[in-house]
């Protein structure tokens, strides 16, 4: 059979999120780093960490080592037993996790974490709903893919039962008429709680949010947001849940992104950046609460590759890297005195710069036509010739050597945790370029 090895995207495989006769994507020949390149050598720097989950980098070479150990003393084991390198990270989780969340169930991915923790806080509380916001994402399986709010939820209707959406805090394009970020977190509580009411405070069983929203605009929560939430869960007996899928482990400069705002969460789901995505993990970190529930009855769900000992060994190497490095505290320093000032940077030369915001080493910069509207550069969930610019946008990148995350109107800036800040500015320099492109569109 022809393997199409002389272009891109051999056409046996079917792809994700994409149209099957369209573009044949990137052939990828080696990456080290933050670096990858193509087989004509065409090298790019890697601003989106690939989905944002390779937070140490391509081919760590401690992570490569720890991957060869487990593979030669035991490749894999059933989530039946019990296996030193499964329970050595369990551990080494739950005493990083905030406050009393100290047990483990360990999956594949991130949209699995997110199906078990609702799963879990539905049979802990013996209710049914579940609370989510429009500007999520949690996954792509049948529950997790309801739980999210964005546009990929629509053709995959009707979903999962009880799953009621509601407005998170965006204080530039605000929902609720806000003035400032104080009184978006003010209105967004206060729609929050009117959410509670009308579908019932005793049918909810959690709230399940992003703690930094991802995909859907690095929408960073005004201070006081959290803790409110927090509040209106413990007043109405639900649980809350943080999706850390993305920004977990590192990405804000925080182990867990609550601990930036000292909020303790009922579950905490995660993935990516727990072992950079060399080989697939995800989990849920629970309460005390939550684990005691099934002291005497038995959870009804499990994986075949929970806890996989190959994908739990480079996890333990990934926590020992941050520890030995200093790496929280290096996201937090580039963030602060690089990446932020030049985010500000470019929005006051580039008139297609609506907004940039972030934290630590997690940015976005919105595109705008027009600075007064705020009327977006292309139109929410564009496809096709509406969605051109933001495709000129990114081809632009590329052509300057990086490869950011482009969503909808805005560049989503997320780089291996272990970027240098000389490649850092570079990659500055060439988004600036790129801008440009975006500038031509501006009408006003």
């Amino acid at each position: 059979m022809d393997a199409d090895s002389s272009s891109g995207g051999g056409r046996h495989v079917f792809r994700p999120w994409s149209a099957q006769g369209g573009e044949a994507p990137l052939t990828v020949a080696g990456a080290q780093g933050s670096w990858f390149w193509d087989r004509d050598g065409n090298r790019y720097l890697d601003l989106a960490s690939q989905l944002v989950n390779v937070n140490l980098g391509h081919q760590h070479p401690r992570l490569l080592a720890a991957i060869a150990e487990q593979a030669r003393e035991l490749c894999t084991i059933g989530p039946n037993f019990s296996n030193d390198t499964r329970d050595r990270l369990a551990l080494l989780i739950a005493e990083r996790a905030p406050g009393d969340l100290d047990r483990v169930f360990f999956t594949n991915a991130g949209t699995e974490a997110n199906e078990h923790a609702v799963r879990m806080a539905r049979l802990a509380t013996g209710r049914s709903k579940v609370l989510t916001a429009y500007r999520s994402y949690h996954g792509a399986t049948a529950g997790s893919i309801t739980l999210t709010g964005d546009p990929r939820r629509w053709p995959n209707e009707p979903g999962l039962p009880g799953v009621v959406h509601f407005f998170g805090p965006y204080a530039y394009r605000t929902a609720f008429h806000a003035e400032d970020e104080r009184q978006e977190c003010e209105r967004a509580l206060g729609h929050l709680e009117q959410v509670f009411q009308m579908e019932g405070p005793h049918t909810v069983a959690a709230v399940l949010l992003e703690t930094v929203v991802g995909t859907n605009g690095v929408l960073v929560p005004p201070d006081g947001y959290l803790a409110g939430v927090r509040e209106l869960c413990d007043r109405h007996g639900a649980l809350l849940i943080c999706d850390e899928v993305m920004v977990g482990f590192g990405r804000i400069g925080e182990w867990f992104a609550v601990d930036a705002w000292q909020v303790v969460p009922d579950l905490i789901t995660f993935a990516k950046g727990v072992n950079s995505g060399y080989v697939p993990l995800g989990g849920v970190v629970m309460s005390e609460r939550v684990a005691a529930a099934f002291d005497d009855r038995v959870y009804p769900g499990g994986l075949t590759y929970s806890g996989h000992p190959l994908a739990c060994a480079p996890g333990i190497a990934t926590i020992e890297v941050f520890e030995e490095t200093g790496m929280l505290e290096h996201v937090r320093r580039l963030g602060r005195e690089v990446l932020g000032p030049g985010l500000a940077k470019l929005a006051d030369n580039h008139p297609s710069v609506g907004e940039v915001r972030g934290r630590g080493l997690f940015w976005a910069i919105e595109l705008v036509r027009d600075r007064a509207t705020r009327e977006p550069l292309v139109p929410f969930n564009a496809s096709g010739a509406a969605a051109g610019p933001m495709a000129a946008v990114m081809n632009s990148c590329v052509a300057e050597g990086v490869w950011p995350m482009c969503q909808m109107n805005r560049i989503h800036l997320a780089p291996p945790l272990v970027i240098t800040e000389d490649e850092l500015r570079r990659g500055l320099d060439a988004i600036d370029a790129a801008l440009r492109t975006a500038d031509t569109y501006v009408t006003a």
